[in-house]
């Protein structure tokens, strides 16, 4: 089984994409918790609110990991919410920081900044997205994890990620 992380910065296809992902592969979709947690929350979300939506992200992944599947597409994990922590609150959590390093993410799929900006009442950082994107990347060299950058916009970015996907070179 080959476990996909779909990552990035807001508002860069990351949903859209794993959901293509997941339906082309035939795979079950991990969702992204945030949505889920911050619809239903009625107030400011905190730094806690953000380390749960972590641990319930974790908790998804590590689950999905033990399916008997070939694929497992991921639409978000754990370094989003680490980013999530440090950029908004400027904190490294050390249960948010341990989860990144044991989830059990085979490769991951880092979105780029090359789509259009959509307002979401979720999306918070329209004017920060090169800063963002760097420090994704900038992870995930530090952490060693395999990745590639996808592009494209439509289904420019499916096609361009399944290419990544299939290339015997990265023996996925």
């Amino acid at each position: 089984m080959k476990l996909i992380g779909i990552t990035g910065p807001e508002s860069t296809g990351k949903s859209l994409l794993a959901g293509y992902l997941a339906a082309h592969f035939r795979a079950p979709l991990i969702g992204e918790y945030a949505r889920e947690y911050m619809d239903k929350l009625d107030r400011p979300y905190t730094q806690e609110d953000v380390a749960a939506i972590g641990r319930e992200q974790y908790k998804r992944i590590t689950e999905a990991s033990g399916h008997h599947h070939e694929w497992v597409i991921a639409d978000t994990e754990l370094l989003v919410i680490s980013i999530w922590l440090e950029f908004k609150y400027g904190i490294q959590h050390p249960e948010v920081e341990s989860m990144v390093k044991t989830q059990p993410v085979d490769f991951y799929l880092l979105c780029d900044i090359d789509l259009p900006w959509e307002e979401d009442p979720l999306r918070e950082n329209p004017n920060e997205r090169q800063q963002l994107f760097d420090l994704y990347r900038q992870r995930l060299d530090y952490l060693k994890f395999p990745y590639k950058i996808v592009r494209g916009i439509g289904s420019q970015r499916f096609i361009n990620a399944l290419n990544i996907l299939y290339d015997p070179r990265l023996s996925l």
